[in-house]
């Protein structure tokens, strides 16, 4: 790849902006230099610089403004650790417009995050909050994934792997809802070759040898189009036959379970019209003499995409009986179609914005909306993703208004498209005038009235029926608000009748000037914050009134809490020293003895010892799968000893639904049954949470009490020891 130069950017721009002062490109290039001096891309290991030129001359190569082409050079320039930039000093030097560009496009990076899931998820919110602001933001970082996937040579296979199926996932579906199709198709490709190079390399083969019969075909199908709409007295238009991306092509494979020979459509032929009327001209003289498809036709002409994307699509039975995808548009659509908002977004000053622009930005509006609501960065992941994909079906309101579904939608879906409390009372659905049970997946076309009843609540089986984004988080935000109100309600209850027993009015309390100190000491935001913890068992009535104590009974509190702890602390660390303080080994006087640490045993359980070369004997259950597969002749008859009481370990499996809050209400638990957690491991599906953990207690009752407490616990369906 000609390493770019700023001289071609330079003309680039000239091009389509012939009267714009073009000297803070130049000022930008020269603060680029100074930075990046001996600065290498992360990703390629070339000079930094090429990347920055690079990165730059797709921005110009798209026909954006002089801000966008210097935020293009600068997007790097925040995070470089040897001569830092501030964006103050970016501010002076090139206006608040560039400097919040550059920024946005910054990934954060002094944070310190406890996963590379939540560090990705704060990178994309940051992202998106910027571009909802800016659109530009998400051109430059189009443009420098674009770059990226160019030249990603970095040897770590993982880390590659990483970069593309993000790439796959977040980058080309932005390129999409912005109508930037030529830079979809590139990444999807690049992405492709990174996450299957077997299947990328063995079909973009396939394709290649088959080229001299495709391009034949090309040139036959483009003559018959040609000589059809001429005996029809259509003249004026153009005729395109491109080769579908191999990503596409690979699409169509798994989902078909055909072989590429099988594919008939490879190419989509594309006729560009001098109008609107002789588009839909062209429509039917086509369907006249090649058969429609059924389902496989959609008039983007009247009802344009989110995105501004205007086309009308057919497939046909074509002379060969194959299938061939026709598209039909005019040629600002054309342009529309390949360079998206980038060839219609107003940036100058005064500049009003189209209304297929204003469609757009209330779709970025409404996503950045939901993920200020989201915490759980899986949760937030999967929002994005799942508002990224392209709409396959559309629906209609009984006013015509068009919604747009992913494919499998129901009248859920359609119900909270239109308004959350639409979605929250809907109690049926009439499609098409027949009344539809809400499971039912929506079909192209279809007119949908929502009925609904104000006593009507939403049910947890929705979420398994609804397939946007949008309807899933409006059902949980209302499981979560409700599950709150409880909490409140619970939390007062345990206020007001653990703080009478201390002689204590809890309404009085509030309204006293002591409670904003109380809430303070507690890290509480407000009243019902801390009712919530309370309801929630994040927080104890004892924690409060140890609070609302005199100084001096509250040190003494401290004082005799800090002791009891101390007490707990020594007899962990006091380990036995002689066998028989845990047990008695039969007829044999003076042998060490251990707990094995793969059953962990407790008194209570039926046990037998293991004689080890050098160790004495470890103790393990009668029914360990380590004893059993032993030699039978190394094992003796223990008993558990009646000496003093001791602290064991014992292994308990929790499983439980995957809500915010379960591991902090069972750790509570523990703590509250004065326990403590010696290791911990939490893995987490769509289908639920399962937290294993080592507890240390003082016996088999102990153990029993534990895992009845946090069987009680809201979310958890079982606990037991393993």
């Amino acid at each position: 790849m000609p390493m770019t130069t700023l001289d071609d950017i330079l003309r680039q721009a000239a091009s389509h902006m012939p009267d714009e002062d073009l000297a803070p490109l130049r000022k930008a290039h020269a603060l680029a230099e100074k930075v990046h001096t001996k600065q290498r891309h992360y990703l390629s290991g070339r000079p930094y610089m090429e990347h920055a030129l690079a990165v730059t001359a797709i921005l110009a190569a798209m026909r954006l403004d002089v801000a966008t082409l210097v935020a293009g050079m600068l997007h790097g320039i925040l995070k470089q650790q040897e001569q830092p930039i501030s964006q103050a000093k970016l501010r002076s030097e090139f206006g608040k417009d560039i400097a919040d560009i550059v920024a946005g496009t910054t990934r954060i990076t002094a944070v310190k995050f406890n996963s590379r899931l939540a560090y990705q998820a704060e990178n994309i919110r940051k992202m998106l909050l910027a571009m909802a602001a800016d659109i530009r933001v998400l051109l430059v970082r189009l443009a420098d994934r674009l770059h990226d996937m160019q030249t990603l040579k970095v040897e770590d296979q993982e880390t590659r792997r990483e970069i593309a199926q993000e790439t796959m996932e977040l980058y080309a579906p932005l390129a999409g809802r912005l109508g930037i199709d030529w830079i979809k198709r590139e990444l999807e490709d690049l992405s492709f070759s990174h996450l299957h190079p077997a299947s990328y390399q063995k079909l973009r083969a396939k394709i290649q040898t088959s080229l001299p019969n495709r391009e034949a075909h090309v040139e036959r199908i483009k003559s018959l189009l040609s000589l059809h709409l001429r005996q029809n007295d259509l003249t004026s238009f153009r005729i395109l036959g491109r080769p579908k991306h191999l990503y596409s092509i690979h699409k169509k494979l798994l989902v078909q379970n055909i072989t590429i020979d099988k594919i008939y459509d490879k190419v989509a032929f594309r006729i560009i019209a001098p109008n609107v009327k002789e588009c839909y001209q062209i429509l039917g003289v086509i369907h006249s003499f090649w058969t429609p498809i059924d389902g496989r036709f959609k008039d983007f002409i009247s009802h344009p995409k989110a995105n501004g994307y205007q086309s009308i699509h057919t497939s046909v039975i074509g002379p060969d009986g194959d299938f061939m995808e026709i598209q039909i548009r005019t040629e600002d659509m054309d342009r529309i179609a390949s360079e998206g908002i980038a060839a219609h977004w107003a940036y100058k000053e005064g500049g009003a914005a189209s209304k297929r622009d204003v469609k757009l930005f209330k779709w970025l509006k409404q996503l950045v909306g939901m993920l200020q609501e989201l915490e759980d960065p899986r949760e937030l992941l999967e929002t994005v993703k799942g508002e990224l994909y392209e709409d396959d079906i559309y629906a209609l309101t009984p006013n015509g208004e068009v919604k747009g579904f992913p494919r499998g939608s129901t009248p859920v879906d359609f119900a909270y498209s239109v308004h959350t409390e639409v979605g929250n009372h809907c109690n049926g659905a009439k499609v098409n005038g027949q009344i539809t049970p809400l499971r039912t997946p929506l079909k192209n076309g279809d007119v949908v009235e929502i009925i609904i009843s104000p006593h009507r609540k939403p049910s947890r089986n929705w979420l398994h029926i609804v397939k946007t984004s949008r309807a899933r988080n409006r059902i949980r935000q209302w499981f979560n608000q409700e599950e709150r109100k409880q909490q409140l309600l619970m939390g007062r209850e345990i206020c007001e009748r653990e703080l009478r027993k201390h002689e204590i009015s809890f309404k009085k309390l509030v309204k006293t000037g002591h409670f904003k100190e109380l809430l303070k000491k507690l890290s509480c935001n407000s009243l019902d914050d801390l009712l919530q913890r309370v309801g929630a068992k994040k927080l104890t009535t004892e924690a409060i009134i140890r609070q609302l104590q005199p100084e001096e009974l509250r040190r003494k509190a401290e004082i005799s809490e800090a002791d009891r702890l101390e007490r707990i602390s020594r007899s962990r660390e006091s380990k036995p020293k002689k066998h028989d303080e845990v047990v008695r080994v039969d007829g044999v006087a003076g042998i060490a003895s251990k707990l094995a640490n793969c059953c962990l045993p407790v008194p209570g359980d039926e046990i037998i010892g293991f004689i080890t070369t050098g160790r004495g004997i470890t103790v393990h259950k009668n029914n360990c799968p380590n004893l059993l597969a032993g030699e039978p002749a190394r094992r003796t008859a223990v008993r558990w000893s009646d000496g003093p009481k001791n602290v064991y370990r014992a292994s308990v499996v929790v499983t439980g639904r995957n809500q915010k809050g379960l591991l902090a209400a069972i750790s509570s638990a523990i703590t509250t049954a004065d326990t403590n957690i010696a290791s911990l491991e939490v893995s987490t599906s769509t289908d639920g949470a399962r937290f294993k953990m080592i507890l240390e207690i003082g016996g088999m009752e102990h153990l029993q009490h534990i895992l009845q407490h946090i069987r009680q616990l809201d979310g958890v369906l079982d606990a037991n020891r393993k």
